[in-house]
């Protein structure tokens, strides 16, 4: 039976099949009669049989036509195309020779939507499958990389709401800078120009903690940087929180406990995707099992010295190369601390035992994929905080409303921020930070 369905609209009758998913239809059983519906992901055929492997979003599964089955339709099958999308009705049975192991015997069919020719196939280049990347969203790599990344939003918003933290948002649009004004996007406000794409919360964050004390939030941030390496977006999601009464080791230890709530998580619901992107997920393991490793900033730049024949003045801040270099020593994240105050932000608070260094911290994933987290106790003397934005020739008149928490009852606390899609990039393993995003912005891209 062959029905085509011209305008991509299907009829609800009471007749209508119920449907399960492949994996459903897998789980079934030998011998079940199913009905699924997806797309075609492969296809081969001869003048006898033909052999359609269609995939939903979770998972594959060979589908056969006999013709004697469908000798009235058979040219319509015959000529099925990747890609295009159909109902398939049929018999589950048990065959280690397919891609899934299981295969469905096909008594009906239905065909939904049409496929041209599929412009993704093997072997193309990277600049190709990035001016197709509506279309590349569809292959089973990316498929994966977007579970992952699904489960690790879904983690990220477990952890904090387990620990107490409310979900709290601050504008896009802001009027002042917090990390660099060489990378902040300028934005035509109605006429205005000192108008700037959000590149963090936390200047927005900071008011809120006075009234909820444990906040967080998961939105997009915006750098206008001017770098074209693997690990760097202009448009990127940011996992951010800040809290009141923390002291330093309150933000690191909450750095921690959220990676290791992400990667145990993601073990345990994305075992086949892993599989699927051949992530060793033995360099996984440790990072649940095991603490992280704390050194301060002095350190780093002894054991670079020693074990990997790198010099760092001191004073210049880690270069992602240094990072990397220092990261393949160990089997878990590096948080390393007391950054020199000359190379991090003004709000950071100097380390009471010596002014010229600050209570803030990064996160460096093992395995060379560098910065993850960025974190510090934030600095709450007024006027230590107004000289900094002088130094950095800001002036202080454009941060009243954030000064402002400084002079009412202000407390100790800090926070961090977390790069998702570079969280995403270390945990599956991937070449390039452009990846663990569906659609990434970079210095040459924008489109599609």
């Amino acid at each position: 039976m062959a029905k085509t369905i011209a305008n991509q609209k299907t009829k609800t009758t009471a007749k209508s099949p119920k449907f399960v998913s492949i994996q459903e239809a897998i789980n079934a059983g030998d011998g079940k009669t199913v009905s699924i519906r997806g797309w075609v992901y492969r296809e081969r055929g001869s003048n006898k049989f033909k052999f359609v492997v269609l995939r939903d979003s979770s998972n594959i599964i060979q589908c056969i036509f006999d013709r004697k089955d469908f000798e009235k339709s058979w040219e319509e099958i015959d000529q099925l195309q990747v890609e295009c999308s159909l109902h398939l009705t049929g018999t589950i049975s048990k065959d280690e020779r397919a891609p899934t192991g299981f295969e469905l015997h096909v008594t009906k069919y239905e065909l939904i939507g049409k496929s041209d020719s599929y412009p993704i196939t093997k072997d193309q280049s990277v600049e190709f499958l990035a001016d197709n990347r509506h279309l590349w969203l569809r292959s089973r790599r990316m498929t994966s990389i977007l579970k992952i990344r699904s489960t690790v939003f879904g983690a990220i918003d477990e952890y904090f709401k387990g620990e107490g933290f409310y979900e709290y948002h601050s504008p896009i649009f802001q009027a002042v800078q917090c990390e660099g004004g060489a990378e902040l996007f300028s934005v035509d406000y109605f006429g205005k120009k000192d108008v700037f794409l959000g590149q963090t919360w936390q200047l927005y964050a900071e008011p809120a903690i006075f009234a909820l004390e444990k906040i967080y939030t998961i939105s997009p941030s915006f750098r206008a940087e001017k770098s074209k390496t693997s690990r760097h977006l202009t448009e990127y999601w940011h996992a951010e929180m800040e809290m009141a009464w923390a002291d330093f080791d309150d933000i690191m230890d909450h750095g921690e406990k959220l990676l290791k709530h992400i990667v145990k998580t993601v073990l345990a619901t994305n075992f086949e995707e892993l599989k699927l992107l051949e992530r060793d997920i033995s360099k996984l393991k440790p990072i649940v099992e095991k603490p992280f490793i704390r050194m301060t900033y002095d350190d780093a730049l002894k054991i670079l010295k020693d074990k990997c024949k790198m010099k760092v003045e001191w004073g210049k801040d880690l270069r992602t190369i240094e990072e990397e270099e220092l990261t393949k020593l160990y089997d878990v994240p590096v948080i390393c601390t007391r950054y020199p105050k000359k190379v991090k932000a003004f709000y950071m608070t100097e380390d009471p035992k010596n002014p010229d260094v600050v209570l803030g911290c990064d996160f460096l994933a093992p395995e060379g994929y560098g910065e993850i987290i960025g974190g510090s106790h934030r600095e709450a003397d007024l006027e230590k905080v107004k000289q900094r934005l002088i130094d950095d020739g800001e002036d202080p008149i454009e941060y009243e409303f954030y000064l402002d928490t400084r002079r009412y009852g202000s407390v100790p606390h800090g926070g961090f921020g977390m790069g998702v899609e570079r969280v995403v990039r270390w945990i599956c393993g991937l070449e390039n930070i452009k990846d663990a995003i569906p659609f990434p912005r970079t210095m040459e891209r924008y489109k599609p």
